[in-house]
Order: C-alpha cells, then structure tokens, then sequence
C-alpha cells in the first residue's frame, strides 16, 4: 500500500505466520498447500482504530446497567469473530464503555489461540471528567448510576487511573476530551473537558509506559489542546481549526473521522427532531472533512464500529472516498497509517517479506472501487486461514 502498485498476477509465499516472499511468481517449496483465489486482488488485512468490542445495536447507556459484564463480555468475543470475518485482522478498541478491563480477557485469550479475533491494542475503560461525556448524565442522579468511564479530574488523576489501567493490562489511554456535543446556527459546539496542561501530563505519562494517547474530540477547543499536548489520534475530529490542523501536520497526529456511526445515527434516529439534529451535524462534519483533506492532515481509519454492527464497518473507507479522498489514500491511512497507530509498523500494514501473514481477498480492484472492501471473500491471519 506504500505505492500502490498492483501485481498481476500475484503470489504471496507464507511460512508460519510471516510472509517469506511476494512477487508475480514466488517458489513453492516442496509439500506446501497451494490455495488459488481466482481472480480477486489480495490485500493487507483491513485495520479499524476505533472499536467498541462491548457495544452492540440499541440503547448503549441500558446495555452498561443492564446487562452483567461477563455477558458483555461473551458479546465482545462474538464481535471480535464478526471483525476478523470481515476482514479486520488488527484493531484498536477506544474504551469498555463500563466493563472495566475486561478487554484484557478478549485480547489475552484472542493471543493465545482460544477464540478467534483482530490482534488488539486495547484501552479498558475510557477516562472521563465528572459529569463528563460518558457519565450517566441521563439517569437520575440519586440513584448513583456508575459512569462508563473511569474518572480523573486533574492531572494527577489522570496519571493515577492510567496506571492502574495499565497495570491491569491496557496498551494505550483512550481519553474523553469533548462532550456534549450541540449545532448552533450551523456550527458545532463543544466543551472541552481536559486542558492542553492536563492532557501533555497524560501524553508524558503515556510515553513514560512506552505507549500513547488517543481522544475522543469532535471541536475546538479540545481538538487544540490535544493537538498541542501531542496525542496520537484525535478521533471524530469534526471541527478543526487551521492551528489544529498546522499542528497535527507538524506532529503527525492521525484524525479518524468515524462517518460510519454518524451514518447510521442519522439513519436510525428515534425521533424526526433527533434524526434532523444528526443529519446536520453529520452533514456539517462532510464539510469540514474537505477542509482538513485540503490542509493535507494525516488520517487513520476508525469506524466506531459497536453500536452499529460488527463486521460491517468496512463501509468507513467507502464514506472516506465518498467524501472526498481518493482510494489509494484511503487504503493507506487505514493500512500504513493504522499499522503506525497500532504500534506494529513494519509488522502489518503492507505485503512484503517479515510482515505478519495477514492477507484478505476482495472481488475486484479497491483503486477503482474502493466499495469491495465491503465483500472480504478470504482472511488470513497469522498465516491461518479463518475463512475463506
């Protein structure tokens, strides 16, 4: 996905669960198994780096007060199968929305073989200031409904639950940044949560455990402080301004717009005041994500895949090029620029030799129609066939 260049046709030599050679011909060494594909093109495995394994269709603040975490739990590792099936061989989970580090189980038994799923980098709960984003502000207060996130309201905290998140098994930090989100005579408007100072601490306190932090933001102010604190990701990203933008350049800060669950919140809105309300916002996002194609920001590609159904997120990358980017654009934010995201540049991302066995096939030319993504007919992962 570096140039873009198409082999035809194409072999790809797997030993293990590496790749040992790619070309127009490559050996085939005495013994091996031989699988022909016909005429489709052969792919990396698609990354999505926004996932919410916990989450389902419906009412996603019932789902974390009624149903039990083992159960959403069960859930997660049927939505990690939907994913790979889909062709998702690697994916980011920005938070437990509630079920704490549960993710750590789906990851760990994913890793060692015991049920089917991406390679993940996982975030357990989300943070979240009190009152914020994700802290049961619906319910009644007296009746104490516990918040989806973990709370921090200082730097201080934030350090302390980013410890004990990690200490618990989490590869990243998934942190709230912006929320309640409102159109105000057409422009978006949103508070931030974290100040730049707050969020630069959780960014030092990341790199201090080798690892990063990646935001959920869909305006400015917030998008500014993150951008200036140095995250790894702004998700949503919605609203930037042209400083945001000069400095996600300059840093090489990824925004994922998510079009897919704004799709399908316009589409499956419960009331016509609601769905009016997020057809706006949804089209004022389209706009917006012109702008920063133009300012040449870099991209990842995250779906926010969970209260939409899993498997079918692949329609992000055909809402990215619908909406203004080109195909092979596209396919390397999602691939080269997800691997980057990830951690596992250099291991996934791209079909050369030493890089993971993670192969898909799709029916016809993504460059042409980048909507075939959407048909995965073959997955590999590791170099084991999970469907084919």
């Amino acid at each position: 996905m570096d140039t873009g260049n198409m082999l035809q046709p194409g072999e790809i030599l797997v030993e293990g669960e590496r790749i040992k050679a790619v070309g127009s011909s490559v050996d085939h060494p005495q013994g091996s198994k031989v699988i022909d594909l016909g005429d489709t093109t052969l792919l990396p495995g698609l990354i999505d780096a926004h996932v919410h394994l916990f989450l389902h269709p419906g009412a996603e603040d019932l789902q974390t007060v009624e149903e039990s975490v083992p159960w959403r739990t069960i859930l997660a590792e049927q939505a990690a199968k939907a994913d790979l099936m889909a062709g998702f061989t690697a994916e980011r989970d920005m938070g437990t929305e509630g079920a704490g580090s549960a993710d750590t189980a789906v990851r760990n038994a994913i890793n060692q073989g015991l049920i089917p799923g991406p390679r993940l980098r996982i975030s357990g709960n989300a943070i979240d200031v009190l009152g914020g984003h994700e802290d049961a502000n619906h319910f009644n207060p007296t009746q104490h409904v516990l918040s989806n996130a973990d709370y921090a309201n200082t730097a201080d905290e934030l350090v302390t639950v980013m410890r004990e998140q990690h200490k618990e098994g989490s590869d990243f930090a998934k942190i709230y940044e912006t929320g309640p989100d409102k159109m105000l005579d057409g422009v978006l408007r949103t508070p931030y949560q974290y100040t730049e100072a707050q969020l630069a601490a959780a960014v030092e306190e990341a790199h201090r455990l080798g690892t990063n932090v990646g935001v959920h933001a869909q305006g400015e102010p917030g998008t500014l402080y993150a951008a200036q604190a140095g995250v790894a990701s702004i998700d949503h990203a919605t609203q930037l301004s042209d400083e945001t933008m000069r400095l996600m350049k300059e840093k090489g800060i990824f925004a994922l717009p998510t079009f897919t669950i704004f799709e399908y919140f316009a589409e499956h809105a419960p009331s016509a005041e609601i769905a009016a309300r997020e057809k706006a916002l949804f089209e004022y996002k389209i706009a917006e994500f012109k702008k920063q194609i133009a300012a040449g920001i870099p991209f990842a590609v995250g779906s926010d895949v969970g209260p939409f159904p899993h498997g079918t997120q692949a329609r992000e990358l055909t809402l990215m090029v619908e909406y203004g980017m080109k195909p092979l654009a596209v396919l390397q934010a999602d691939m080269t620029n997800g691997a980057k995201l990830l951690g596992w540049a250099g291991q996934i991302g791209e079909l050369k030799p030493g890089y993971y066995a993670d192969i898909i096939a799709v029916p016809g030319n993504p460059l042409d129609d980048i909507s075939v993504v959407e048909h995965v007919s073959f997955v590999m992962k590791n170099g084991e066939v999970v469907r084919r």
